[in-house]
């Protein structure tokens, strides 16, 4: 099977993940897709190919040497629950010239390279678009996809000399629960690389240290028509506290290094407001402060009211990747020389977000990122290139015969 047909089919598996889903994994559609990879895996030749009870596809392409250390590819099955992932009908564009896309003429949606200059280091390229109506599922289906293409490669040319090379295929990476259940050691791998970036001259291992809050405002509910100085309203307090954040630490605001605060969800009444956050910082320090501030600001507005109007839970999501990557750089370098020798100049990116070799590193399983050749994810704006996912494929086939230097 060609990548581009690969891609196609595993898009059309819907397997949006769920924030507030207990389940393991948080929706069971993930897991249909799990079952058809598993299959896939067996057919191309990897015997022991399996879908644990968690949700996981783990599978060995044997090894026929022992040169080399063991190497892992790793990507996520699921997609973001920002936007539909159901009924995903991708369009595809043959050596695209560069003009703009229509995605949904009903809906006025469009790629335009004066909106989206990325669009601009694709020409020439194949793409693959969404119809405007759900997201595409590139992130991280192409990831798959790409591995997969490596896989049945390296399967059908058995000239080509490598150590055992361990394959994963995780759920709910969307929402951050990609590795909770993930078993390093049965993966056996001494290190590996997550698929799951954008442009492929990138290369991953810096990533924010990551926090959630969630702010909750106990109000005083009065009837209106007797409010006055007896009631407190909720959600007027929750504007209060978001307004004493620093404006300009906002995802709207920041980029590169810069941390942020972002408010994702807020629901409420009168009586009590729900407020949900993410902090994000590249410095631990930095991360740290901006979770004493929430802390801060309740007890300031606690103090203000007279009673504890304000509670705040804050938990650790996930750290950044760099201070482990730093001891291993050979994993890093071996894959910038890989890039470089199939034509790629490489760059290194920090991540302004998370991924699953964040917590992998951290769990003794050395992971950074490369790219899928896919952009603007999580909406009806996503994109992928083809022409890239191919040219992964040969990048992660070149880290393999760098690897039995090791």
């Amino acid at each position: 099977m060609n990548i581009q047909d690969r891609f196609l089919k595993y898009v059309s598996f819907e397997t949006t993940s769920d924030p507030k889903s207990l389940t393991i994994p948080s929706s069971f559609k993930q897991l249909e897709l799990g079952k058809y990879l598993v299959e896939e895996m067996k057919q191309i030749g990897i015997d022991n190919a399996e879908l644990d009870n968690t949700g996981i596809v783990y599978g060995t392409i044997p090894g026929n040497c022992h040169q080399g250390k063991v190497i892992g590819f790793i990507a996520h099955m699921d997609t973001s629950p920002d936007a539909s992932g159901h009924d995903i009908h991708p369009r595809v564009i043959h050596d695209y010239q560069g003009d703009i896309i229509i995605l949904n003429k009903e809906k006025g949606l469009m790629l335009d390279p004066a909106e989206f200059p990325a669009l601009n280091n694709v020409i020439h390229h194949d793409l693959i678009t969404t119809d405007g109506t759900t997201l595409l599922g590139a992130d991280d289906k192409a990831g798959i996809a790409i591995i997969m293409q490596m896989a049945e490669y390296l399967l059908t040319h058995p000239e080509i000399q490598h150590n055992d090379i361990q394959i994963a295929f995780t759920p709910d990476e969307e929402v951050g629960r990609g590795t909770e259940n993930f078993d390093v050691q049965r993966f056996h791998a001494d290190y590996a690389y997550t698929v799951d970036g954008g442009d492929i001259q990138e290369i991953e291992y810096e990533n924010f240290n990551a926090y959630s809050a969630v702010v909750e405002i106990m109000g005083k509910s009065i009837h209106p028509g007797s409010a006055k100085n007896a009631m407190i309203n909720s959600i007027h307090v929750s504007q209060e506290f978001d307004a004493m954040l620093p404006v300009h630490a906002r995802p709207e605001a920041t980029e590169g290094y810069e941390g942020f605060n972002h408010l994702h969800d807020i629901h409420g009444n009168c009586e009590k407001t729900v407020m949900e956050y993410i902090i994000r910082n590249h410095d631990l320090a930095l991360a740290k402060k901006q979770c004493a501030d929430f802390k801060h600001i309740a007890e300031f507005l606690n103090q203000k009211y007279g009673y504890p109007i304000v509670n705040v839970t804050i938990e650790l999501s996930y750290l950044n990747m760099k201070e482990h990557i730093l001891q291993h750089m050979y994993i890093v370098e071996n894959a910038m020389t890989a890039m470089k020798a199939c034509g790629i100049e490489p760059t290194s990116v920090p991540i302004r977000g998370g991924t699953d070799g964040a917590n992998l590193t951290y769990m003794g399983l050395p992971c950074p990122n490369l790219g899928t050749g896919g952009y603007n994810y999580h909406g009806p704006f996503e994109y992928v290139s083809l022409t890239m996912m191919k040219k992964q494929v040969e990048i992660l086939l070149k880290i393999i015969e760098l690897n039995r230097g090791e």
